[in-house]
């Protein structure tokens, strides 16, 4: 009697951790429904100053998969200028974001750049102030819930405008740390661009350093009312001038 007590003591317990195993595991792996998904791929052709065509910008959400345990996103854009603007500043540069899947706070950034005959390459992991890197070799100390300015982006369309009157979070560039503070300026907007016409909000991004408004930089996103939040449009003014992306179709 007391053997069998036993035994189904020992199964009993055996049960209950795995079912804590269980659920410990499918909170781990809890993530934020997102509007992109794995594979997507848009295209911008890029305007600055007189050159309709100066540039072409890629942006792609890659995969989703572990990265030193953590479960993340990994995006990745390229740029590009174009002819005539490429003989003046020739530049093909690659980043990538590995934004966690739950909170999108930046795991790692990576610029690979090539610009004016130089290329130069890093990989930067970021860890939040109080948390222990995963990842081998130096890491950088950031506050918690810091993007990379890819990841900002996506952390963009993952916001539901209609509910939040402001986004504000800090951002890593690789030197320098500024905070974001991004709004919808209008709900709907009629935008036409090379890949069709959209319904689409304006959301405003200005940037902060120590507090005070960096004037000289400033973004806007247009994203449209689908299920994707596409960007449609994005535009950056910038102290040499304003680069204007608009999405283009897919290439055939």
């Amino acid at each position: 009697m007391k053997t069998n007590l036993r035994q189904i003591w020992i199964l009993l317990c055996a049960l209950c951790v795995s079912a804590v195993v269980f659920l410990v595991s499918s909170a781990a792996v809890k993530e934020q429904p997102m509007p992109f998904r794995a594979g997507e791929t848009l295209n911008y052709r890029v305007s600055w100053a007189a050159f309709s065509t100066a540039a072409s910008v890629e942006l792609n959400v890659n995969e989703r998969r572990s990265l030193f345990g953590w479960q993340t996103w990994h995006f990745r854009t390229v740029a590009r200028t174009l002819s005539p603007v490429s003989s003046l500043f020739p530049v093909d540069d690659q980043f990538d974001s590995y934004t966690d899947a739950e909170s999108l706070e930046s795991r790692q950034y990576e610029t690979h750049l090539n610009e004016l005959g130089k290329i130069s390459d890093q990989v930067l992991h970021l860890v939040p102030t109080g948390q222990k890197s995963r990842a081998p070799g130096a890491s950088v100390i950031v506050m918690p819930g810091t993007r990379d300015p890819l990841g900002a982006l996506y952390a963009l369309r993952a916001v539901d405008w209609r509910r939040t009157p402001e986004l504000r979070a800090p951002v890593y560039d690789g030197r320098d740390v500024f905070e974001m503070r991004a709004r919808r300026d209008t709900p709907g907007e009629s935008v036409s661009v090379p890949a069709g016409s959209f319904t689409a909000s304006r959301v405003s991004v200005s940037v902060f350093q120590h507090e005070k408004e960096v004037t000289a930089i400033h973004f806007a996103v247009w994203i449209a009312s689908d299920a994707a939040h596409t960007p449609v449009v994005l535009q950056a003014t910038l102290p040499f001038g304003t680069l204007r992306a608009e999405l283009i179709p897919a290439p055939q």
